[in-house]
């Protein structure tokens, strides 16, 4: 039997959560919260750390664990996986909303470069969220890694203390595609030793996915 086609499996992904206060279409985005993105696995694992005073990263928290942040005093969340029309977003905005917790949301990427734009953005929320707040995507492990070492290097961390946040800590993979997060630390440190620029300046001026992408598949990694 031939695999289905990617597209097929977008299609039925982007299906769950167009209309989760219609109660037969929310009891199926539950189920694909829980078990085709992992939500069960997260019942009981968090890769919750602190990057920061009032800053910390997890992967994708439920309703249950974000009243705990709430009751722990966090006031905000960043949503690295982008917003739209799909069950896991849906229902966090819902209990966001409900806690009073506020929900920003600005798109990353594990495998691929992120856009400057998008990382710009970052830097906005960073800037302006209310803290504490924990920042999130699927696992925790890479756009959550990426962020929390941009945070880092904004507050002008070294590259090394940086890396941390990308690392088999929070099950982190540098020898698979998501290498691609640590390529960019590498591409800066290398700009750095040419002469000091801090990481704002770095990413509007100079930085280029492109160049990125192009540099890192010259790597050998492994196909995951």
């Amino acid at each position: 039997m031939s695999p289905k086609p990617q597209t097929d499996i977008a299609d039925r992904k982007a299906s769950y959560g167009r209309d989760i206060t219609d109660p037969t279409e929310r009891r199926r985005s539950r189920w694909y919260v829980l078990f085709s993105d992992h939500g069960i696995l997260r019942t009981f694992w968090t890769n919750f750390g602190q990057v920061a005073e009032g800053v910390y990263r997890s992967n994708h928290p439920g309703h249950t664990r974000l009243e705990t942040y709430k009751k722990n005093g966090i006031k905000a969340v960043l949503n690295l996986r982008g917003k739209g029309k799909r069950a896991p977003y849906l229902f966090e905005e819902e209990s966001c909303a409900a806690l009073g917790l506020d929900l920003i949301s600005i798109p990353l990427h594990a495998r691929q470069p992120a856009k400057r734009d998008h990382i710009l953005n970052l830097f906005s929320a960073f800037d302006t969220i209310q803290r504490p707040f924990v920042m999130h995507c699927k696992s925790g492990a890479d756009r959550a890694g990426l962020a929390s070492a941009l945070y880092l290097l904004d507050q002008g961390a070294p590259v090394s203390e940086a890396r941390k946040e990308l690392s088999l800590r929070y099950f982190h993979l540098r020898f698979t595609k998501t290498g691609v997060q640590d390529h960019m630390l590498d591409l800066f440190e290398q700009r750095q030793a040419e002469g000091q620029i801090g990481i704002r300046d770095w990413i509007a001026n100079e930085y280029d996915p492109a160049v990125l992408e192009a540099s890192f598949a010259k790597k050998k990694i492994l196909p995951v």
